[in-house]
């Protein structure tokens, strides 16, 4: 392999429905910075059904060039039809970096694609740099139970990949009218070649917690002690209108389910307000909530390593201090219905 040969920087563009997955929004600005470093094209790869129209979208957020396609064999995702347009493409084109969203979708396909293309990926990355002379990615994730922060390389294999958790990069803002060059290709694909069949789609009604819409969470760890001293998260959460976050060790200690759960095993979230209460601080909760708005902590410990990621830190027992922040809540919530929400 003649590493020389590969050139750009690469974004899959996830959609759905016809709609761009945010992720890869997040990507094309990430991928802007590191493209700009190394003095090369942004690419985004497009695929689907009758999606020609989110090219515009694609140039607008940053990207230079966009490879499409566009056919009914792409019209569900299934694993073997787009590895295989992606590998075609790479095939032909030979990027040097090809980014991925750590989706469910995102995270399926480049593994495979890596297998194929015997290339190296790195898994749910929460920090993305390049060497702008060796055009080495350094892609960074918390490791060893997210105790260190791990920096992998791919020296030998291109594309360079790396899925990245969503929420984590942020988003260009989009430049309306921003052209750029679109290339679209065709591949001898058709249903017999494909293995498995879509049958039907199933979509669920049940209504889930999505913490990471939320513009306020309030999230409890360890600290709390037990099931019941953690009912204090939920107390002030209802005060506050707010959805319920928590760290790994209140999960795996049984206090509330996983779908609650932030950080680098669980959900990558950006609230406004974001509470740490009886957490820590370790990296691996770190990665899921560090980008929040405004990040506010509580823990008896002074030395916790929370107080170096937040904001504005209170140094005491939260069984003493939350009932006074709720008392005080619903006091300014009282005076507003009185005053009409003047106050």
């Amino acid at each position: 392999m003649n590493l020389e040969d590969y050139k750009g920087v690469w974004v899959f563009i996830e959609q759905k429905d016809g709609k761009i997955a945010r992720v890869s929004l997040e990507l094309l600005g990430a991928g802007r910075k590191l493209a700009d470093k190394r003095g090369v094209p942004l690419a985004g790869v497009l695929i689907g059904d009758r999606v020609k129209h989110l090219a515009q979208e694609v140039f607008a957020y940053g990207a230079d060039l966009l490879y499409l396609y566009d056919d009914p064999i792409f019209h569900h995702y299934r694993t073997e039809s787009y590895m295989r347009a992606v590998i075609d493409c790479c095939r032909k084109y030979k990027p040097e970096i090809f980014l991925y969203g750590a989706t469910s979708t995102g995270k399926d396909l480049a593994s495979a694609v890596a297998t194929d293309l015997a290339t190296g990926l790195t898994a749910d990355t929460t920090m993305l740099d390049v060497d702008a002379e060796t055009g080495l990615l350094e892609a960074s994730r918390p490791a060893f139970g997210g105790n260190i922060m791990a920096t992998i390389l791919c020296k030998k294999d291109r594309p360079q990949m790396a899925t990245v958790r969503p929420k984590v990069m942020k988003a260009l803002e989009p430049v309306p009218g921003r052209s750029g060059q679109l290339i679209e290709e065709h591949l001898p694909l058709g249903e017999e070649d494909i293995r498995t069949k879509v049958l039907e789609i199933v979509r669920e009604t049940q209504k889930k917690v999505r913490i990471d819409e939320a513009d306020i969470i309030v999230a409890g760890g360890k600290g709390l002690g037990s099931k019941e001293g953690f009912q204090l998260i939920h107390q002030f959460a209802d005060v506050l209108g707010a959805s319920v976050g928590a760290s790994r060790d209140a999960v795996e200690a049984g206090w509330i389910e996983h779908h609650h759960q932030v950080g680098q095993t669980g959900v990558t979230v950006t609230p406004k307000i974001y509470f740490a209460i009886g957490i820590s601080g370790a990296i691996q909760h770190l990665v899921g909530m560090q980008n929040s708005g405004l990040i506010i902590a509580i823990n008896k410990d002074p030395n916790a390593a929370i107080f170096q990621a937040c904001h504005y830190g209170i140094v005491g027992d939260a069984f003493e201090i939350v009932p006074l922040l709720i008392e005080g809540f619903q006091a300014a919530l009282a005076r507003e219905v009185q005053y009409g929400g003047k106050v």
